[in-house]
């Protein structure tokens, strides 16, 4: 159910059309959040029947032409809803891991090199949050709203952190395992 949720928060920063919000998920709640654009339009009709949302009434839309949304006051108290209740966190799942676990008894073939890759795409992604923090929140920036956004972005970095040095790690590892039997 989160996927109604994200669309909300991104609805109530900024009203807009389902090509707009498609395009802000790729640039920012798509790094922790992804849907496709068939997802989004979507969950944009089911907002609206549900009465969460309504297309702008300024801007009823001939055919073609985009129509642009806001939430409605059923749709913030959804947010809200959402927001305070308690869930769990979710247990971790990654292929990688999974891989690793399957070549102590299979053979590591091809394992290296994947991990090679997978720490410079993790690098690239860090390189990525980090410009975007360095843009986005300059020092002084204290407003609630966007403490709370730098703190997702955060939650990137760490990860992006933790992952180039757990790999780094790994292939530290790799280098003193014996050759495959």
């Amino acid at each position: 159910m989160s996927l109604p949720h994200a669309i909300l928060t991104a609805l109530l920063e900024k009203p807009s059309s389902g090509l707009e919000l498609t395009r802000r998920f790729d640039k920012s709640i798509g790094y922790f959040w992804s849907a496709t654009h068939q997802q989004i339009y979507r969950e944009l009709g089911k907002l609206e029947g549900e009465g969460y949302i309504r297309a702008l009434a300024d801007q009823q839309p001939a055919r073609g032409q985009k129509k642009s949304y806001e939430v409605l006051p059923a749709g913030r108290a959804e947010l809200a809803r959402w927001t305070s209740a308690s869930q769990d966190p979710k247990p971790m799942r990654d292929t990688m891991l999974l891989r690793l676990r399957a070549s102590a008894v299979v053979g590591t073939s091809g394992v290296e090199a994947d991990l090679r890759r997978h720490l410079e795409l993790h690098r690239r992604q860090l390189a990525e949050y980090e410009a975007i923090e360095e843009r986005d929140f300059p020092p002084g920036r204290d407003t609630a709203p966007s403490r709370l956004q730098h703190l997702v972005l955060r939650a990137g970095i760490d990860l992006e952190t933790f992952w180039t040095q757990w790999l780094t790690h790994a292939l530290e590892e790799f280098a003193h395992l014996p050759a495959d039997e």
